[in-house]
């Protein structure tokens, strides 16, 4: 009768616990979209463009590099909502496609930059002593070098490319960044449940993992999202100076420096098509960044 009963008052408990990870979900996006609206705004306009970046194929009305000269340099119209640029070209469809090369290239700089920034600061700040001295002293020797002529250097030797940008500007953003979570992980090190995890013989590995980690999680978000947007601004920024993703795929760098600039005065949304992209996307993720750190970051769930 008593393993009757238990396991009857088993089955509610298991589906009880198979429950909340869904409802703690749903619990969060409904405190986001109460407490934080702008921060939830930002995210639902990052997730717009990230969906049009990935199926632009399918999205797009015309081809990215369709030409039409009989509509060149038309201004924005039903048929072309962004205007054509001086070949006929439809903006619309090149924003969508530019959207593709630059959300994903911040997306995966930005993860591989975060990782840098979480293994190089974690180690550095909570060892201290002489690792914290040599790492310091690298980080501040590579921060010494200016970004720009280290990418265009990078760009020079082994060519324009997709994968020469997203790991040069990985390692750029990931070293210097991780001068923030050294900085959360010196004063996290002194709390009494690291102390009392190292008085019960825990391993480093295990600290760090276990109690670490979890406690820097929200400069690591804002890293993350600011590394997005930096790494969408450095991307046009090369484009711009001919050093980005070579042709015949659009950018939106690429969309600002070649017909932007020449035709800026005969056709301005060849400018402000791309720009107004570029700087939508750049402040949904910032803005959402900030809405999970209050979010996540205990000592800031109180502000607005």
């Amino acid at each position: 009768m008593n393993m009757k009963t238990q396991a009857i008052s088993a089955q509610p408990q298991a589906a009880r616990m198979s429950v909340p990870a869904p409802n703690a979900c749903w619990r969060f996006l409904s405190k986001l979209f109460r407490e934080k609206r702008l921060g939830a705004m930002g995210a639902v306009v990052a997730m717009v463009f990230l969906f049009v970046g990935l199926f632009a194929d399918v999205l797009a009305p015309y081809g990215m590099n369709e030409v039409d000269m009989g509509a060149r340099l038309q201004a924005p119209s039903w048929a072309h909502p962004f205007g054509t640029d001086n070949l006929g070209r439809d903006l619309l469809s090149r924003c969508m496609y530019g959207a593709q090369i630059s959300v994903i290239i911040g997306l995966t700089v930005a993860a591989i930059s975060t990782v840098i920034s979480a293994l190089i600061g974690i180690i550095s700040g909570y060892f201290g002593g002489k690792v914290d001295l040599v790492i310091q002293r690298f980080v501040d020797a590579w921060m010494s070098f200016p970004g720009l002529v280290v990418l265009i250097v990078v760009a020079s030797v082994f060519g324009a490319g997709i994968t020469q940008i997203v790991f040069t500007l990985g390692l750029l953003i990931g070293i210097g960044g991780s001068r923030i979570v050294r900085s959360a992980v010196v004063s996290v090190r002194e709390d009494m449940y690291i102390h009392a995890a190292k008085t019960i013989g825990a391993s480093a590995p295990r600290i760090l993992w276990r109690h670490v980690l979890p406690n820097v999680i929200p400069p690591l978000i804002v890293l993350f999202t600011s590394s997005v947007g930096t790494a969408i601004l450095a991307e046009s920024g090369l484009s711009f100076l001919g050093l980005g993703v070579p042709p015949p795929h659009p950018t939106w760098g690429g969309m600002l420096s070649g017909n932007g600039r020449t035709y800026m005065l005969q056709g301005p949304w060849l400018a402000l098509a791309p720009g107004i992209c570029l700087t939508l996307v750049v402040y949904a993720i910032n803005v959402f960044g900030d809405a999970l750190r209050d979010m996540l970051d205990p000592r800031m769930r109180g502000s607005r």
